[in-house]
C-alpha cells in the first residue's frame, strides 16, 4: 500500500514548478525581475497546490462549455478550444496568476487590452508558440537522441553480456 505513494511523486513537483512560474511571472509583472529566483520547493509547491485548487472552477466550467458546445458539432468545438487557447486563456491566466483569486479567471475585461492592440497580441503569441517548438526540437536533439543512443547500447551490450562468449 505505502508503494503506491510513490505514485504521488512526480504531482509534487509539477505543483513546485507551478508555484515558481507563478513568482516569475509575478516578479516580472511588478518589474522586479532581474534574473531567476531561487526555488523554494516547499512553498513554490503550496502556491502552485492552491493556485491549481482556485484554478479548478473555470476549468471545470471550460470543460463543460467545450463539452456541450461537441455535442452540437465537434469540429466547433475544436475551432473554439484553438481560438479560447490563443486569444482568452493566456490573459485570463496571468490574471489569475497575479491575482491569484478564483474570480480573476472570469474578469473578462482584461480582454479588452488584447482588443485593443492585437497586432502586439499575435506577434506576442507567434513567438509563444515558436519558442515552444525551438525547446521542443532542443528536447528532442539534447534528451531524445543521447537518451537513444545509450539506451540502446545498454540493451545490445546486455545482450552481448549474457550470450556472446569469449
Amino acid at each position: 500500500m505505502l508503494n503506491a505513494l510513490w505514485i504521488l511523486l512526480p504531482i509534487f513537483g509539477w505543483f513546485a514548478l507551478m508555484g515558481y512560474t507563478i513568482r516569475i511571472v509575478n516578479e516580472f509583472l511588478e518589474g522586479k525581475f532581474e534574473q531567476l529566483p531561487t526555488m523554494q520547493f516547499g512553498s513554490d509547491m503550496k502556491l502552485g497546490f492552491m493556485m491549481f485548487l482556485k484554478a479548478l472552477p473555470f476549468a471545470i466550467v471550460y470543460m463543460i462549455v467545450l463539452g456541450v458546445v461537441g455535442i452540437i458539432s465537434y469540429d466547433l468545438s475544436q475551432i473554439m478550444n484553438f481560438l479560447f487557447s490563443c486569444f482568452v486563456i493566456p490573459l485570463l491566466g496571468v490574471n489569475f496568476m497575479k491575482k491569484q483569486t478564483v474570480e480573476a479567471y472570469f474578469e473578462f475585461g482584461v480582454l479588452t487590452a488584447m482588443k485593443e492592440n492585437l497586432g502586439d497580441y499575435i506577434v506576442m503569441i507567434l513567438k509563444t508558440y515558436a519558442l515552444a517548438i525551438i525547446f521542443g526540437l532542443m528536447i528532442l536533439v539534447l534528451v531524445g537522441f543521447p537518451a537513444l543512443m545509450f539506451t540502446s547500447s545498454i540493451f545490445i551490450a546486455d545482450f552481448y553480456r549474457r550470450y556472446v562468449k569469449g
